[in-house]
């Protein structure tokens, strides 16, 4: 089509590259965290028989379809996860897990990632909790020399599991948090597992001075914010949108800067929110909520960092001056030390000055 001046459509106005906006990656976990391909191909490698809706989902770049707001569509999302997670058998694929994960976040602009793992998910495989823990942590060790990227861990518990096994593991995190270990979290459906039946984990992790970094607000509303801010004193809260539906618990986010950790994709994917404009990120940035956009679980849900980003962008309307800052809370809000801290934070300013 020619423009109203006869020539041709003036071209489109060029943006900056959200991949090359530095950036800190706070909520990616460990099985998530897989390529496809490399899923298909442990699969193949150990003859996984994978379900079909997974495979088709892998083969063909699509997400599955998944809604998990109902529990039945929660256990449908946790047989995939644990089909993927059963394809990784052996220490040498925990090591090309890990490298894949710091390459793809590299890829996206992320110089600073802190993984999450349950490890419990792995011993059997491996000989035991503290081995499995050992290997990863070695994995960990080889991508962040093999890399460059500043890489870290979180061990996660279970909510569906029995509080005792979180004691268990948060000890296990304070005896290794000299190894890269820096934070404690909850995942897994937050509509079983009261927060209150945590806390004495979560009060070992702090006391051995580990982040606390529950989920939060995803499945459940405002009501599992608070849970995680009064009985778990939470540093971070994994997801935390529904907090947007008070503004009494935004001003608390706010005032004590607890730093949310938002998804978008996988909010859509899950069917918190029907659409991406539904996530609730301009509330929760305009609130003076601190944010690190994550990607959650790019394997199921089918996009990564950058994306996360990019989907602030097209569907909130961030300007790349908002989307900057989304970048340097995110930094802010992780464990990294202050000289990487510093490093990111100039090139975040580098990369808002450079024109597109």
């Amino acid at each position: 089509m020619l423009s109203s001046s006869g020539g041709h459509p003036p071209n489109p106005p060029r943006v900056r590259d959200l991949s090359e906006l530095p950036k800190a990656h706070l909520h990616l976990h460990f099985t998530g965290s897989m390529r496809p391909t490399t899923v298909l191909e442990l699969a193949d490698k150990y003859g996984v028989r994978l379900p079909e809706s997974l495979t088709d989902a892998l083969t063909s770049g699509e997400p599955p379809r998944l809604r998990a707001t109902d529990e039945r569509g929660w256990f449908r999302f946790q047989r995939l996860y644990d089909a993927a997670r059963s394809c990784v058998r052996e220490p040498e694929d925990i090591q090309r897990l890990v490298r894949e994960a710091a390459e793809e976040d590299l890829r996206d602009g992320s110089g600073w990632l802190e993984i999450q793992v349950d490890p419990t998910s792995y011993a059997p495989r491996l000989g035991g909790l503290i081995p499995a823990l050992e290997i990863i942590l070695d994995a960990v060790d080889t991508a962040r020399r093999d890399t460059g990227i500043g890489m870290r861990v979180l061990v996660a518990a279970n909510r569906m599991k029995h509080p005792l096994d979180a004691r268990t593991l948060a000890r296990l995190a304070v005896r290794y948090a000299d190894r890269g270990i820096v934070g404690f979290g909850l995942s897994n459906d937050e509509r079983r597992g009261m927060a209150r039946d945590f806390d004495r984990a979560f009060a070992i992790a702090r006391e051995g001075g580990l982040l606390s970094a529950p989920h939060g607000g995803e499945l459940t509303g405002p009501a599992s914010v608070r849970d995680c801010l009064d009985d778990l004193e939470a540093d971070r809260i994994g997801h935390g949108v529904r907090a947007a539906e008070d503004p009494r618990l935004l001003q608390r986010l706010a005032d004590r800067q607890v730093t949310c950790e938002v998804c978008p994709a996988s909010n859509v994917a899950l069917g918190v929110y029907d659409k991406p404009e539904d996530v609730p990120l301009r509330t929760l940035f305009d609130a003076g909520v601190p944010l690190a956009l994550g990607a959650d679980d790019p394997l199921l849900f089918g996009s990564r960092l950058a994306a996360q980003y990019e989907l602030a962008r097209h569907h909130h309307a961030f300007t790349d001056m908002e989307l900057a800052e989304l970048a340097r809370q995110s930094v802010r809000a992780s464990t990294a030390p202050d000289s990487v801290k510093s490093d990111l934070l100039s090139g975040v300013d580098t990369w808002l000055t450079t024109p597109a």
